[in-house]
């Protein structure tokens, strides 16, 4: 749960790597599972769901996010409760709302919801253990991508438009149905694009090496300047789901 307050990020172990940067754009921080997520920006003109509406940029980097790979991997997970559909790069969504990304036959790539509890990727990571026995079980391992990836929510009516001035895959909604999960190329550098729209708003989450995520952010305000957009908080995202 947040904790409305003029908190700090400072103050907090767990942080983006471009915190700096969303305090000069003058975020709101609160405190979300331990982590502080900028929720606001107050100094906007607008409110910024109008903004999440039209074209904007989230940076979600704080929230739980988390994998699991190896052969066995689907089964296990599946039987811990998670619905896993056979296709690769597609993204299933799960009970609470959390999205598991298929990546390929034996990877999947965990991201909570926009509540951020870490309910269910806590779960697993406290179920998961190697079988004391030899030969052991194939059942995957975890792959903790907290510390790996970060990751920014891009929404919008013009959010395709966009992504064709920086990314080669065509991601209109017409060739790029919901769940849908492009692995390419993004202002010259890998990342994961996964279309998931909030209500009726088109959005894309955007997964990328954490240590070039202030490169990644900054080419992306760029990108949706041109469009009239700006960055806003966790808090119009979820106003977009309500």
């Amino acid at each position: 749960m947040a904790s409305l307050t003029n908190l700090d990020p400072a103050t907090l172990k767990r942080r983006s790597f471009i915190y700096r940067k969303l305090v000069a754009a003058g975020a709101e921080f609160a405190e979300v599972n331990g982590g502080a997520v900028a929720m606001r920006y107050p100094a906007r003109g607008e409110s910024e769901a109008a903004a999440a509406r039209r074209m904007a940029l989230a940076d979600l980097s704080v929230l739980p996010h988390g994998g699991f790979k190896g052969r066995g991997t689907v089964e296990w997970l599946t039987g811990q409760g998670l619905a896993i559909g056979a296709d690769s790069n597609k993204a299933y969504v799960q009970a609470g709302g959390e999205l598991a990304a298929r990546l390929a036959p034996t990877e999947i790539f965990l991201l909570d919801s926009l509540q951020g509890t870490g309910q269910l990727i806590g779960k697993l990571n406290n179920a998961w253990q190697w079988a004391p026995a030899s030969p052991r079980p194939q059942q995957g391992y975890p792959t903790p991508r907290q510390d790996s990836h970060g990751w920014f929510m891009v929404t919008g009516e013009k959010s395709a438009e966009m992504f064709a001035k920086i990314c080669g895959v065509d991601l209109r909604p017409k060739h790029c149905p919901v769940g849908t999960i492009a692995q390419t190329s993004i202002a010259k550098m890998s990342g994961i694009i996964i279309r998931a729209d909030l209500g009726g708003t088109l959005a894309y989450h955007l997964l990328a090496d954490i240590a070039s995520a202030e490169y990644l952010w900054t080419c992306l305000e760029d990108a949706i300047a041109e469009y009239d957009g700006g960055i806003v908080g966790l808090a119009a995202l979820r106003s977009l789901q309500a």
